[in-house]
């Protein structure tokens, strides 16, 4: 929302003068926060974990993945990047192929590109032949005796290209995925929070009727300021807190942390940031697709 955004810098001074302290103290900040991200989240999506970093939620989300499902592996597209955390490397095609190489619990399914990928815009059904493959994986897999946890996915790849997936895929591709047993997990961390105009989360771009089984948040929820979330459904988070091992996170949560991200939501709705999103986009796609049409070097715009 703005380098120093006044709103925000105004909230954290607040709250720190009052009290900041870890989340096993409880304060309304907290629920406060996760009443307010329910709000722009499917109903379906309504147990709210709050952590210091994208890596923390993308490992979180792994997690649960795993204690709800029972199985271990992850299908990830490729050049995909979920942070810096070990678990996260192995599942990054983008880091682990000039690191250790690819586990034998990691699947990786080939990015829903268009443009340059193996099934383009003249392919009578993209969107299925794509999720295809992901079933293809998934067999492959139980032939091996390997039951898959989680397709762990971002919203729009943008490591691998800011890419657009063709809609109806995350639709197919969690069929597949919930067929076989495994939750579809949509990393919002750096294409969420009304970045694509249209809609607050970047998964919605696939049509109403699509939700995943978790989300994660990061970057510009706290506008610079550390604070993370995974949102999950009632069933995942209480086959996650069975285990009797209860999540803590010292300062996730605490209450200077969710004073700022409640301002966040605050600008983004005052400023009608959401909006402006769409409406410069399309300018800058309209004039940049002019140029497309001008220079031949230009082959597609995102």
């Amino acid at each position: 929302v703005g380098h120093c955004h006044p709103d925000i810098v105004k909230a954290a001074h607040e709250q720190n003068q009052l009290l900041n302290t870890n989340s096993r103290y409880l304060h309304d900040n907290l629920v406060d926060y996760a009443e307010r991200l329910s709000k722009t989240l499917p109903a379906k999506l309504c147990v709210f974990y709050f952590l210091n970093s994208g890596s923390e939620a993308n490992d979180l989300a792994l997690r649960l993945a795993r204690q709800y499902t029972k199985h271990e592996d992850v299908i990830v597209l490729d050049h995909a990047y979920h942070g810096h955390l070990t678990t996260l490397i192995d599942i990054s095609p983008y880091k682990f192929r000039n690191l250790e190489g690819q586990k034998e619990w990691v699947h990786v399914a080939p990015v829903p590109d268009t443009y340059r990928g193996v099934y383009r815009e003249d392919h009578e059904d993209s969107a299925t032949a794509y999720a295809n493959e992901v079933k293809s994986i998934i067999e492959q897999a139980h032939k091996r005796g390997r039951k898959i946890a989680a397709f762990f996915v971002e919203s729009l790849p943008s490591v691998g290209g800011q890419i657009i997936p063709p809609a109806g895929y995350f639709q197919k591709a969690a069929e597949h995925v919930h067929k076989a047993g495994g939750v579809f997990i949509a990393d919002e961390i750096q294409v969420g929070f009304g970045r694509v105009g249209k809609h607050f989360w970047a998964f919605q771009l696939q049509g109403e009727d699509f939700i995943p089984d978790i989300v994660t948040m990061g970057k510009p929820i706290g506008n610079g300021h550390p604070i993370a979330c995974v949102a999950t459904t009632k069933e995942i988070a209480e086959a996650f807190a069975a285990t009797g091992v209860e999540y803590f996170n010292t300062f996730g949560g605490n209450p200077v942390s969710c004073a700022v991200g409640l301002a966040v939501l605050d600008v983004i709705e005052k400023e009608r940031l959401q909006a402006h999103a769409l409406e410069v986009g399309n300018f800058l796609m309209k004039l940049l697709k002019e140029q497309k049409v001008k220079h031949p070097m230009i082959g597609d715009v995102r």
